[in-house]
C-alpha cells in the first residue's frame, strides 16, 4: 500500500450501533458530489471487493495503519453506494473508546483510503468522476466530506423510532444539509417558508434548497 493514498470522507448514517460493537452504514455514495469535487460511479468498487473481500479491507481509526480497531463483515455495492457492516473488536482499548464515542454521537464519519484507477475530471466543472477505485481501507473518522453517509444514531435514539428533537434536527440541518445556524433556525421557526426567505435573499441556489428539503423529508420518514 503506497504511503499517500487518496482519502474520501463520508458522513455515516449508521443505522444502529450495538453494544457488542456491530454497526452498518454507507462508506461511499454513488453519483453524489463531495466537498473534494469527486463523484463515485456505480461499480467503482467492484474489482476491489472481488479481489480482497471484506476481511481484506482494513478497518482503521482515523486512517492510522497502526490502529486497526475491527473487521468488516460485509461490504457490497447496492443502488445507493458502498454498504458496510462491521464489528469493533472490543478487546482493543481504542475500539472500546470508539464504540463509546459512536454511541454518544461524537464520532460519526467513515472515510475510505484508496487509489483512483479510472477517473476523469471535467475541465469545465472541475468535478472528477471515479469509475474504478482500488480500495485499501475504511476508517472511522471525526470529520467527513460527504454529508449524506453519516452514522445513524444508536438504535434506541434512531429517528426511525421517534421524531427528532428540535436540537437534533437543527444539528442535521447545519452539519448534514449544509445550512448556516441562522438558516437552520429559520427552518425551525418557519419551516419551508424560512428556506424560501433565504432563497429570496439570494443566499442559496434554489435547486440546492429543494434537494435539502427532500433530504430532510427522507430523514424524518426514517427511510435513509
Amino acid at each position: 500500500m503506497p504511503t499517500a493514498p487518496e482519502l474520501k470522507f463520508t458522513a455515516l448514517d449508521l443505522k444502529q450501533v450495538e453494544t457488542d460493537g456491530t454497526f452498518s452504514g454507507y462508506a461511499s455514495l454513488f453519483n453524489t458530489e463531495d466537498l473534494g469535487r469527486d463523484v463515485v460511479l456505480p461499480g467503482a468498487f467492484r474489482d476491489s471487493l472481488a479481489k480482497r473481500g471484506p476481511r481484506g479491507i482494513k478497518m482503521l481509526f482515523q486512517h492510522r495503519p497502526e490502529e486497526p480497531i475491527g473487521v468488516w463483515e460485509q461490504l457490497k455495492e447496492d443502488a445507493r453506494g458502498l454498504f458496510a457492516r462491521g464489528r469493533l473488536m472490543l478487546d482493543v482499548a481504542r475500539a472500546r473508546e470508539t464504540l463509546a464515542l459512536m454511541r454518544a454521537g461524537a464520532l460519526d464519519g467513515l472515510s475510505i483510503g484508496f487509489r483512483a484507477v479510472v477517473g476523469q475530471r471535467d475541465a469545465r466543472t472541475g468535478v472528477r468522476r471515479l469509475a474504478k477505485i482500488d480500495l485499501w481501507e475504511i476508517s472511522i473518522v471525526t470529520f467527513p466530506l460527504l454529508a449524506d453517509a453519516r452514522v445513524a444514531h444508536v438504535k434506541a435514539r434512531a429517528f426511525a423510532q421517534r421524531p427528532p428533537t428540535e436540537r437534533e434536527f437543527e444539528r442535521w440541518l447545519t452539519q448534514d444539509a449544509g445550512l448556516t445556524r441562522a438558516q437552520a433556525r429559520g427552518v425551525l421557526r418557519h419551516g419551508h417558508k424560512g428556506l424560501i426567505m433565504q432563497d429570496a435573499a439570494g443566499r442559496r441556489p434554489r435547486d440546492r434548497l429543494i434537494a435539502q428539503i427532500e433530504d430532510a423529508a427522507r430523514l424524518l420518514r426514517g427511510s435513509g
